[in-house]
């Protein structure tokens, strides 16, 4: 079996061969019993990869298998495996290894091998593969095959294409500090290293989960795998970077990392997921925030960091002045401006507050939300209407979210709290568009009426009133106007 030329044990790549048709040949020769063995063992490696009906030929074999036959199926992505044919299965869920017991590993192979690494170097192997002994082993023979003599850390670096730890170290700092520019210099210097971009924000992400676990639990920063600067200037960051500014952290990699593998240019977007960072990473946590505007703008003997305001204009002359006094130049984000104080009173803009349903439409128009005032037109049939409630009844084909996004909206709008309620007893006003209607035959129904409206209606028995619209105000109306109308 394992020089691969048992006769009873047959091996199947289920990636290259997906078809029902393969599968069919391969269970041809379940029927037939084993030649030498106790067995007959079929290997299905990357079971999920087979396709549906091949599933499905397979899954006849697996309800009623001869008693010597046995089938086992390999796969990293068993939840893309039928549920039909996993419960039929005796299923072995094989742990990842820890990076202690993967260094372990590495050196008594080394040992049998007749080559050395050292420390630093097996610990990146054992972190980049990720619990995985066969991927350990892999790059390990790629990095015995790449290095003439001892495995170093610096050729397995360059050979995994990832940044000196030391420099992901003095990255995150100048980010977390709000130096910007030492920042873009640092990645531009590891980007023509020939380090990913991908790869620099993936080891920002690691470090950042590092620093937080060591900031809960000092403990995690004893690991073997953990070199001994690494771990004292670890414990220094955690000590200095508070949870919210890590938390934060942690969110706007993880989101900047995905929007780097999708940008047409990983570069420029990591470099615009350390800006965005670097310009909050000295914003306090916003219980500070709402702490200090409840204390009526904070105490300014202590100004509060904030994103460095537009470098143009006559307002900014004291954000410069109190950036000068901390001895920055006020274009940085470490730039420390104290907290605005809160407008006059007199000054804030009073939100709008409607009295009827025609001003809670017109008041959707103008917030630009046409869908929601086609739905107030054509939908809404008023029951009541108060000051701060609306009570109606919604037509039948009305969107079952209407009363909701009414609520929301005008809460939005007005900074009050709205009651909107759906009303099943009473049958309410017609809607605003049939009440436009209406007033609109009427209209035409009076204008048909006037003399000369009918003069005209009899001179061309096929004409029709369409509209009745008021004349444009350019002077005197004639004599024979309709209530300052014009009829078309």
């Amino acid at each position: 079996i394992t020089e691969d030329r048992h006769v009873d044990v047959l091996e199947m790549d289920a990636a290259s061969r997906t078809k029902v048709e393969e599968m069919r040949e391969v269970l041809d020769g379940v029927h037939y019993r084993p030649v030498s063995a106790r067995y007959k063992v079929y290997i299905i490696d990357e079971v999920h990869m087979l396709s549906r009906h091949a599933f499905n030929a397979l899954l006849k074999t697996l309800e009623e298998p001869p008693p010597h036959v046995k089938f086992v199926f390999a796969t990293t992505e068993v939840r893309k495996v039928p549920v039909t044919v996993v419960s039929r299965c005796q299923r072995f869920d094989l742990r990842r290894i820890d990076a202690e017991a993967l260094v372990r590993h590495l050196e008594d192979i080394l040992a049998k091998e007749g080559a050395a690494a050292d420390a630093g170097a097996l610990a990146l192997i054992a972190r980049a593969a990720d619990g995985s002994v066969r991927d350990a082993l892999s790059i390990l023979d790629q990095a015995i095959a790449h290095c003439d003599g001892e495995i170093g850390e610096v050729e397995v670096r360059d050979m995994l294409g990832l940044a000196d730890r030391t420099q992901v170290f003095d990255l995150f700092e100048a980010v977390m500090a709000g130096e910007i520019k030492a920042a873009l210099d640092e990645l531009g210097r590891q980007y023509r290293a020939g380090v990913d971009p991908l790869a620099v924000l993936n080891d920002l992400l690691d470090l950042t989960h590092w620093l937080t676990r060591v900031k809960l639990v000092p403990e995690a920063a004893d690991a073997i795998t953990v070199p001994e600067a690494e771990r004292r200037r670890g414990r220094d960051l955690a000590e200095r970077l508070a949870m919210p500014q890590l938390a934060r952290g942690w969110q706007m990699l993880l989101k900047g990392l995905g929007e780097a593998r999708a940008a047409p240019d990983p570069l420029a977007a990591a470099e615009m997921v350390l800006v965005r960072l670097a310009f909050v990473a000295e914003l306090p946590a916003p219980a500070e925030l709402v702490e200090a505007l409840s204390h009526g703008g904070g105490d300014r003997s202590s100004p509060a960091p904030a994103p460095p305001a537009s470098p143009a204009g006559a307002g900014d002359a004291s954000v410069a002045d109190r950036c000068a006094a901390d001895g920055t130049d006020g274009g940085g984000p470490a730039a420390r401006t104290a907290l605005a104080p809160e407008p006059p009173a007199e000054t804030a803009e009073i939100p709008p507050r409607p009295t009827s349903l025609a001003e809670v439409v017109a008041l959707a128009d103008a917030k630009r939300e046409p869908v929601l005032a086609a739905n107030l037109r054509n939908h809404v049939r008023l029951v009541r209407f108060d000051p701060g409630r609306i009570e109606f009844r919604p037509t039948d084909d009305a969107p079952e979210t209407l009363a909701n996004d009414i609520r929301e909206r005008l809460g939005d709008w007005s900074g009050e709290r709205w009651v909107v309620v759906v009303s099943d007893d009473e049958e309410g006003a017609p809607t605003l568009a049939e009440q436009a209607e209406r007033a609109r035959a009427r209209r035409i129904a009076e204008a048909k009426d006037h003399p000369l409206v009918r003069a005209v209606l009899d001179t061309f028995p096929e004409a029709e009133v369409t509209d009745v619209r008021k004349r444009a105000d350019t002077g005197p109306p004639p004599a024979d106007a309709i209530d300052e109308e014009e009829t078309s």
